[in-house]
Formats: structure tokens, C-alpha cells, sequence
């Protein structure tokens, strides 16, 4: 028999005194480091802990007795049960606080490391509707919140389209309004959810398998174009004509979508990446457009969310490449070949590697569309793709700019790209974690020169960072 479980404590008056990691306020009671979300340094609060380690513990807001002055009213209304934007009570100018620090104290005391003095972050030109691109779940089974699950846990409507809520994985929190996007993607989402409970379309259950309409996302670029994939799961010999007549619905109300594609995905997961994209209307892409270059994007293409941002972001590390024309430069993790095209005609020669097949395609594309001919793509695993071999036969590259994903890049690109010495690397970042580990690797034959962060996502405590190496 087991024993019995102490009940968790409550914790009176306590005063928030910083913010930690994954968007977390921090506290501390006597010798014991206690992480509460959506609070901001100078509440006072009271905790209910939520679970309890030897050193710290997780617990929550269960009463608010003073509100600290630098909190700001969060625009959402989901603010607090949507996971996505857990800093809009938080200033603008104190998020960037935070993560101009984040980056130093990562870089620092993961990285181990001489460092320069870093450049003030990059903050970002909007701070609402500023993404490109944002997918919605559909389910069955409707996240509740605690008052309704208070109040009995009875709904009319079980059926919704939002976001995941964190350890939750099969159940959908529903959104009215995001502000992370262009009012339109709201209403797009919006009318297909209508139409879908008006006609009694099945919403998807992830643990069964089975349900119609499953998932879906929306960009929109710069030029005004706007794309839409809806994923639908065929359970029924009718459910193919049910999935396009609500693709009908959604091309008549909005003649805006000049790219509306869908899918059948009967996997257990909902990526996209291995299945066959149809076209209901439009195209099959949009563009974008970063100076005076296009760039064609895809339903399975990686590009910067944040698009004005983006440009920032791609200028710091173009001017860190410190080209003069006559450089040999492997971008590396080069996506739709966005940082490739947009720094070749600064250099003699550009390679791009990529994982993504289909990136590369377009990355070719769009070197074609912009008349840029001095640009090379190869698709493959990194680690696999970018040997010696792969270096004496292409040449030992002068500059090497690097956007892995947040896993930081494998320990044999690390040891390729210091075998190949090239005079300076350009890391580009999504996680600083990530890449002061890898700048520990890189310190046996490069120095840190310059470091810039860059704010991509506003609200949130995800922050890019660009670092320029120099053989030492």
C-alpha cells in the first residue's frame, strides 16, 4: 500500500522577483526557487504549488494582493489559458530586457566562452499581427477551463479550432481572436469552424483516429497574397465531397486566398512533409518579397515568421559575412535559400544545404526568379551532405553562415566546419542554449567577435541571436 501523499502546500504574499525560462516568473520562499506563470516581477500574490522538487517547486496564482507597476493589460482574451503569449503583461521594453539577458546568460554560462560586449537587441517593428504564418488544431475534445470543469464540465459545443494546450496533446483550447496575425486569418478560421458545426462535419479525435476536418494553416506575405491548407482525415466514401464543399465555401467568401490547397493526412501525426499537396484554387505558393528579391514559398517551405523582422535579421548577418565579392560562402540549413539568395550577389559563389527536398526546389526557384546564377543547392541530411569530400570537391568556403533548427547543429558538422577553417562563420539562432554549447566546440579554433540578438517573436521569450566567428 502506498503511502500517503502530503497534500501541497499554499504559499502567502509573495513577491515575484524576476522572469525565468519558458516565459516563467520566479519567486523565492526561504531556500526554495518557485516558477509561476503569467505573472511579472513585483506581483504579490498567493501560490497553490503544483508540484514539488528538492530545490524548487511549480506552483500557481490562486489570489493577487498588489499588482506590480510594470505590468501592462495583456490585449488577448485568451491571455492565461492559451500558452502562446505568456508576456503580454508584460512592457515591451521590459521583454527585451529580459532577452537581451537571456542571450548573455546563456552564452556565458553554458558557453564558457570569451565574449564581447553585445550589441542591445533588435527589437521588432510590430508587436501585434506580425506573424506570416500560424496553424490551428481541430478536435472533438474541447479543452475546458477550471470554472467550467468548476461549474460541471458541461458544454454545448465540444467540437474546436485553436491551439494545443501544453500537456494536452489531444485536446484543442478554441481561439476567437488572435493577434498574432492579420485580422483576415481570424475570420478565415473562424467561417471554417461555422461552416463545420452548421453542416455537422466531424471535428478529429486524436486517440481514435476518425473525424473529418483536422487541422489548419494560413500565411500571407508581404506582396498580399494569403494561402490556406486545410488537413482533412477520409474516414467515409462521402467525406472527400464534404471536404470540398467546404473548400467552396471558403473560395467564394474569400476571394483574398489566392492559394487554398488541402490534404488527406490518415497518419497518427499531423505533419505534412511526406504527403501529396492537392490545389483546390490559386496556386501552390505565395511570395515574398526581402529588398528587391522574390522569394516563392510553399505549404512545406521554411521562412522566418516574422517577415519584416526577417529582413533585420538576414542584414546583421550579411554584414557580419563581410563580403567583398570574391567569397566562396556555405549557408548551411538554408531553408528556401532566403539568406543564400539574399547575400550572393555580394559573393562570387553561394552553396546552400538543406534537409527539405522541397525547400530546395523552391530555393532553386527562387535564384531563377531573381536572375541570381551563382548560387548551388544540395538536399540531404547536414551531417551526411557536408563532409571533406563534400568540401574538396566544392571548395573550402571563406565564410560559413549557419540557421540550424533549435536543436543546434550535430557534433560532426561542428567538427567539419572546423576542419574546413573557413575565416569567419555567421551562426544564426532560434535557441541560445543550443548555440553556446556549439560555440564551446567551435572555441578550439574561433573567437566570438560579435554578438547581436534579435527580436522575432514579441510576447513571448523565444529570441534569435546572430553571432559572428573569426579563426583564431
Amino acid at each position: 500500500m502506498g503511502r500517503n501523499k502530503k497534500p501541497l502546500p499554499v504559499l502567502e504574499h509573495v513577491t515575484i522577483t524576476d522572469c525565468a525560462a519558458e516565459g516563467k516568473a520566479l519567486a523565492r520562499v526561504d531556500d526554495m526557487v518557485v516558477f509561476v506563470p503569467f505573472c511579472v516581477p513585483g506581483d504579490v500574490v498567493d501560490l497553490q504549488v503544483r508540484k514539488k522538487k528538492h530545490s524548487y517547486c511549480e506552483a500557481e496564482v490562486i489570489r493577487f494582493h498588489e499588482y506590480s507597476q510594470v505590468r501592462e493589460t495583456p490585449m488577448c482574451a485568451h491571455f492565461g489559458i492559451c500558452g502562446g503569449c505568456k508576456w503580454q503583461n508584460l512592457p515591451y521594453s521590459e521583454q527585451l530586457k529580459m532577452k537581451q539577458r537571456q542571450v548573455f546568460d546563456q552564452l556565458s554560462r553554458i558557453g564558457k566562452i570569451t565574449l564581447p560586449e553585445f550589441r542591445p537587441i533588435l527589437g521588432s517593428v510590430k508587436t501585434s499581427e506580425y506573424r506570416n504564418k500560424l496553424e490551428f488544431g481541430c478536435s472533438n475534445r474541447r479543452w475546458l477551463t477550471r470554472q467550467e470543469v468548476e461549474q460541471g464540465g458541461e458544454i454545448a459545443e465540444k467540437n474546436a479550432i485553436g491551439f494545443h494546450i501544453t500537456g494536452a496533446f489531444d485536446k484543442i483550447y478554441p481561439i476567437e481572436k488572435c493577434w498574432l496575425m492579420d485580422d483576415l486569418h481570424n475570420q478565415i478560421r473562424n467561417a471554417i469552424r461555422d461552416y463545420a458545426m452548421q453542416t455537422g462535419m466531424s471535428f478529429f479525435d486524436l486517440r481514435a483516429q476518425k473525424g473529418l476536418l483536422r487541422d489548419i494553416m494560413i500565411r500571407n506575405s508581404n506582396t498580399g497574397e494569403w494561402m490556406v491548407l486545410i488537413q482533412f482525415h477520409y474516414d467515409e466514401p462521402d467525406d472527400e465531397q464534404k471536404a470540398k464543399l467546404l473548400l467552396q465555401h471558403i473560395a467564394g467568401l474569400f476571394p483574398q486566398i489566392t492559394s487554398l490547397l488541402y490534404v488527406d493526412n490518415q497518419k497518427c501525426n499531423d505533419t505534412f512533409g511526406d504527403l501529396d499537396i492537392q490545389v483546390f484554387s490559386g496556386n501552390d505558393h505565395i511570395f515574398e518579397m526581402m529588398e528587391d528579391l522574390k522569394f516563392k514559398v510553399g505549404p512545406k517551405s521554411f521562412y522566418q515568421t516574422n517577415t519584416e523582422q526577417a529582413y533585420h535579421l538576414y542584414s546583421v548577418a550579411r554584414e557580419f559575412a563581410g563580403l567583398t565579392g570574391g567569397e566562396l560562402v556555405y549557408d548551411l540549413y538554408t531553408g528556401t535559400g532566403t539568406i543564400a539568395n539574399f547575400v550572393s550577389r555580394k559573393a562570387r559563389k553561394v552553396i546552400g544545404i538543406e534537409y527539405v527536398p522541397e525547400a530546395i526546389e523552391d530555393a532553386k526557384v527562387n535564384s531563377q526568379i531573381n536572375g541570381i546564377d551563382n548560387t548551388l543547392f544540395f538536399a540531404g541530411d547536414m551531417k551526411d551532405i557536408l563532409t571533406d569530400e563534400f568540401i574538396a570537391v566544392h571548395g573550402r568556403p571563406d565564410v560559413i553562415i549557419t540557421d540550424p533548427p533549435r536543436a543546434g547543429m550535430h557534433a560532426d558538422v561542428v567538427k567539419t566546419i572546423i576542419n574546413a577553417a573557413p575565416k569567419r562563420i555567421v551562426y544564426v539562432s532560434c535557441n541560445p542554449a543550443t548555440q553556446a554549447r556549439d560555440l564551446q566546440l567551435l572555441d578550439e579554433k574561433y573567437a566570438v567577435m560579435a554578438v547581436q540578438p534579435v527580436d522575432m517573436f514579441p510576447h513571448t521569450p523565444h529570441v534569435e541571436n546572430v553571432v559572428l566567428l573569426q579563426i583564431k
